[in-house]
């Protein structure tokens, strides 16, 4: 850990909300996803700090997509996990598609792999206020619910063992940059995050910027906050319509009991039918799915949804809604 002298507000801050939200206990062992960009050199140096305080053992992720505007940075991150002294475990991709969704998708797998090879129990990331609120708008635009623009949650399962965490969702991407000029760490500037065919970095470079232009200068603040009364709110509703589903869901795992549905109101009906319908159709369905299911809430016997995802049709046979395969 550094001198206490060397601590800044951060490293306070952190310390805070590790130990009231519970991100990260005691003895955990953490693999912390470094891409050599100012959030995860921020969160790596944070984590290091405290890492006698907390008894923790840590070592460094960094995924390789190969792609040529990367080239340098796996060698760049080795040199600081050498300089920090802590180990580090790489993954390269193969022929991995340049999108955004590929190489999410792609990140996480690996970071799984690694944690399952390695035995971590935590993979953290560097994701800041800035990320959420940027999520915010980039989900919204596409149409998503809340669920969808509340989606960068403090913590989530990635396995049955393994959770990521993103314990900066309370910090600014201009306070991360501040912590690294402040300790010299060697920031790799990708150049991928300015190039504007990537939606997302449409919303940074430029959406954000004219919101706290014209709109509201703390406009990363006001976002980032709505997303975490919806994350509560989100919760609360899940919780509800897992309950709902319990009781209406048929021992064979394809019915649904409409009376008892019907009686719930419309957000935990739609929330339960979409906790259901993956083990029918294999796949998360999209909104049309789901509301043709929950039409048939009440509509008359032997009414039917169109096919759905599988070859499935969901199908009103008396109180039950009854998932069939399409003949």
């Amino acid at each position: 850990m550094s001198n206490k002298s060397d601590w800044m507000l951060l490293h306070a801050r952190l310390h805070k909300t590790l130990r009231q939200l519970n991100l990260l206990p005691k003895q955990a062992t953490i693999l912390i996803a470094i891409s050599g960009g100012q959030d995860s050199l921020c969160l790596g140096k944070l984590l290091l700090d405290l890492q006698s305080k907390w008894s923790w053992e840590i070592a460094i992720a960094h995924c390789d997509h190969r792609w040529s505007s990367d080239a340098g940075i796996a060698e760049h991150v080795n040199q600081i996990a050498h300089n920090w002294q802590i180990p580090i475990y790489f993954k390269e991709a193969h022929n991995l598609k340049e999108t955004e969704e590929a190489a999410r998708k792609w990140r996480y797998q690996a970071l799984v792999e690694i944690a399952q090879e390695q035995n971590f129990k935590y993979i953290v990331t560097g994701h800041t206020k800035s990320d959420r609120a940027e999520t915010f708008l980039y989900n919204l635009t596409r149409g998503a619910g809340a669920d969808g623009i509340s989606s960068l949650s403090w913590r989530r399962f990635l396995s049955e063992e393994i959770q990521l965490v993103r314990p900066l969702l309370n910090v600014s991407r201009q306070e991360t940059l501040e912590f690294c000029q402040h300790f010299q760490l060697p920031i790799w500037l990708d150049a991928v995050n300015n190039n504007k065919k990537y939606a997302r970095n449409r919303v940074r470079g430029e959406l954000i910027p004219y919101l706290q232009t014209n709109f509201n200068p703390q406009v990363e603040n006001s976002l980032a906050q709505t997303a975490e009364l919806l994350r509560a709110d989100v919760e609360y509703l899940e919780d509800k319509a897992q309950e709902l589903l319990e009781k209406v869901v048929s021992q064979d795992g394809y019915k649904l009991n409409r009376v008892v549905l019907f009686n719930a109101s419309l957000a935990i009906q739609r929330r339960a039918i979409r906790q259901f319908l993956p083990n029918v159709i294999g796949k998360t369905p999209n909104y049309l799915q789901i509301e043709a299911v929950v039409n048939l809430i009440s509509a008359p016997n032997k009414s039917r949804t169109s096919s759905l995802p599988g070859g499935a049709i969901a199908e009103v046979q008396g109180d039950w809604i009854v998932c069939l395969k399409d003949s």
